[in-house]
């Protein structure tokens, strides 16, 4: 890690899964035993569309506030997110968006364009796994994180059952950025 600290905010629309991503990346980081890690979070008030965030801060250092301030990866899942969240990013910082929703895209120099809601639909005939399939693509971009410890988080987190589709939509993520054309 070349930053003693890295900051990431998840962001998009209440239903997407954003919340269970980030708790996700923090308990893999956590397991991975090398980082300090805290995972912070905020909604709307509705259940369903309205605005969600999620925060992930690692560091080597003790972490003194929980909340992420520069911002080194911004996934943004809709229009409204990444046209609130993106002033927050670090020049150097990664955008990492979801084509399905996000038509504006800001001007950017490290900027992941990536249909991650239509792919879910497609492969999975669901869009519920949009949330790992950008969480594969995350630890695809960021060596700190490690995606065999995403993959135990997923099988300490959900019922058995939805072990085999969850962790093929993690892994569809990481070839989703190894094969993007940047």
């Amino acid at each position: 890690m070349k930053n003693t600290k890295y900051e990431l905010r998840l962001t998009g629309s209440g239903g997407q899964g954003l919340i269970t991503a980030g708790v996700l990346l923090a308990e893999a980081v956590s397991l991975q035993g090398e980082y300090n890690v805290v995972q912070s979070q905020s909604y709307g008030p509705e259940s369903r569309g309205g605005a969600s965030k999620s925060e992930v801060i690692i560091s080597k250092e003790p972490i003194y506030f929980p909340k992420a301030r520069k911002i080194d990866l911004l996934l943004s899942l809709s229009q409204d997110s990444c046209d609130t969240y993106f002033s927050a990013l670090k020049g150097a910082g990664i955008l990492l968006l979801d084509s399905t929703f996000v038509h504006i895209v800001p001007h950017h120099t490290y900027t992941y364009n990536i249909p991650f809601t239509q792919i879910s639909q497609e492969k999975f005939g669901k869009a519920i796994y949009t949330n790992l399939i950008s969480l594969g693509a995350i630890s695809g971009l960021i060596d700190i994180i490690d995606i065999k410890s995403i993959e135990d988080a997923i099988k300490g987190r959900f019922p058995k059952k939805f072990h085999e589709a969850n962790i093929a939509a993690l892994y569809e993520g990481e070839k989703l950025i190894k094969n993007y054309n940047v």
